[in-house]
């Protein structure tokens, strides 16, 4: 398990906003382990109030640590195979409703890490997902090519998430609106 915090004033004497950064997935199961291999490679030298966490399979962890105070979660995740295996993908989650995501203190899946937070009476930070299509979670340690391929596109994602976050201030008031990116372009806009 990595972590790294940082906290960098604006400039107006205040911090930057806090971001969670979890990596999550089976590295046991292929492709399922993209999220802890992004986080394995993202540098450790962020200029951010940032805490950066493989979380692999342990989903009432990060649940317990989502009640702690976030401006932002950043989840790192392999997608289901869409027909493009290895393509990168930015987008905002829109956490079910209570009422259908079911708790699951053994599963791994963003609904059940939500209904997780829920439960246990925390509240939701806006959610940026960065995920990638994969090509098989079959049994076996390793990434498949395609996926291997797109490990640095979902680094670089990652910087422009939290370059994103920072600069639509997304502390309470601030960040309104996630936009469904692909490749980066507006993942973030304030609110008029």
């Amino acid at each position: 398990m990595s972590a790294v915090r940082r906290r960098r004033p604006t400039g107006r004497g205040e911090p930057t906003a806090r971001v969670l950064i979890a990596g999550i997935g089976n590295i046991f199961l292929g492709d399922d382990g993209f999220g802890p291999e992004v986080v394995r490679r993202l540098p450790h030298h962020l200029e951010l109030d940032v805490r950066v966490v493989d979380y692999g399979i342990r989903g009432m962890h990060l649940a317990y640590d989502l009640l702690d105070t976030w401006d932002a979660l950043v989840l790192i995740d392999a997608l289901p195979d869409r027909g493009a295996p290895g393509t990168v993908e930015v987008f905002r989650a829109i956490p079910e409703d209570a009422d259908t995501a079911q708790l699951d203190a053994h599963a791994m899946t963003p609904a059940a890490v939500f209904a997780g937070v829920r439960a246990l009476g925390g509240a939701l930070p806006t959610t940026v997902v960065v995920g990638c299509q994969v090509a098989s979670v079959a049994e076996g340690i390793g990434l498949s090519a395609p996926v291997t391929a797109a490990v640095d596109a979902a680094v670089d994602a990652v910087g422009r998430v939290l370059a994103d976050l920072v600069s639509a201030d997304v502390r309470p008031g601030g960040v309104t609106q996630v936009g469904v990116v692909d490749r980066g372009v507006d993942i973030l806009r304030q609110e008029e």
